[in-house]
């Protein structure tokens, strides 16, 4: 099984090393490393290379795999047997694509350095996506508005959880993307403020800012008073009751999830059990699209790698006042 340190290689050495020069036995450690380690060791957003290695994990538990070299014997058999495993075990679609495209992944980087003549992954027939309509639900435009006005104005909490649903519903960020926001990741550019967002793949785009997101977040940081400092996190935790506790450090996914998403949908009469950050960023899009906005550039201002991907957010075609029930009279 592929793991982080098979056979004493260790993915942390580069990263122990920093501020120091590596020793001799670190530099042959590193000259060392199998090409299948260096994939690992070369995906740089922690949560892909988390999802990555579960699933190549996967196929090794199920291939018997134990060693990194033994992937290089891999055949398109293996993979086709493993696809047939997934669907017995009942995984959606959707999952199993992911799986292929992780190891895929493994393999064009094993191509690259020549390790392997050739990625055995390629002509696997993946399952078909799942009809072309997002499984995320988009809220209403009622429900989203409701959701906007339900943190109070008084409160330093409710000032920061209002600029937080405004930064999601009007700027469609990923709830990782909103987490890291710095305050100098608020900028102008040619007179417009913008945020500055690290997308997937330590991307960078630039999104321009809806004014009533600059509002709010304006009148967030001049109740928390951290707004002079630029490499600080832009949201983070509250004191405790006794006031206690480390604020210098950004929000985690949890916490905008339990904290300020559940706290609120029930306040905008929104069901919980299908909501979270991602049903934001299905709102904005489904909303953009709805109001006319390009397919190409809404791609852009979500950061996606694919336009396939932005169309699952494009409800126009299923929109139920459009059909033709509503056409009927008798």
């Amino acid at each position: 099984m592929i793991e982080d340190r098979p056979n004493g290689h260790s993915l942390a050495v580069a990263s122990e090393a920093e501020g120091k020069r590596l020793s001799r036995a670190e530099f042959q450690g590193l000259g060392e490393m199998p090409p299948e380690l260096e994939w690992f060791a070369n995906l740089d957003n922690p949560r892909t290379r988390r999802a990555y290695r579960l699933d190549v994990r996967d196929f090794t538990s199920f291939a018997g795999i134990e060693r990194p070299e033994e992937v290089r014997q891999v055949s398109r058999a293996h993979l086709i047997a493993w696809r047939k495993d997934l669907e017995r075990r009942g995984l959606a679609p959707s999952s199993i694509r992911r799986k292929l495209a992780a190891v895929a992944s493994l393999f064009d980087h094993l191509c690259e350095v020549n390790a392997v003549s050739h990625n055995p992954v390629r002509g696997v027939k993946r399952p078909k996506a799942e009809g072309n309509e997002g499984k995320t639900p988009a809220l209403g435009d009622g429900q989203a508005r409701a959701l906007l006005e339900a943190p109070p104005e008084n409160t330093l909490k409710g000032k920061r959880d209002r600029a937080i649903l405004a930064t999601f519903l009007h700027h469609g960020l990923r709830c990782e993307e909103l987490c890291g926001l710095r305050v100098r990741d608020l900028e102008s550019r040619q007179g417009v403020p913008h945020l500055r967002v690290l997308g997937k793949g330590s991307k960078v785009r630039y999104v321009p800012a809806h004014p009533l997101a600059i509002e709010r977040i304006h009148a967030y940081l001049q109740a928390a008073g951290h707004g002079e400092d630029p490499d600080g996190p832009l949201f983070r935790p509250l004191k405790n009751p006794a006031g206690q506790g480390d604020t210098n450090r950004p929000l985690t996914h949890g916490a905008i999830y339990h904290r300020v998403l559940r706290k609120y949908a029930k306040s905008a009469a929104i069901d919980g059990k299908s909501f979270g950050p991602h049903a934001l960023r299905a709102t904005a899009a489904a909303n953009a699209l709805d109001r006319g906005a390009d397919l190409g550039k809404v791609q852009e201002w979500l950061g996606h790698a694919n336009v396939s991907t932005t169309r699952l957010y494009d409800r126009r075609r299923s929109r139920p006042e459009d059909s033709p029930t509503f056409r009927v009279a008798y």
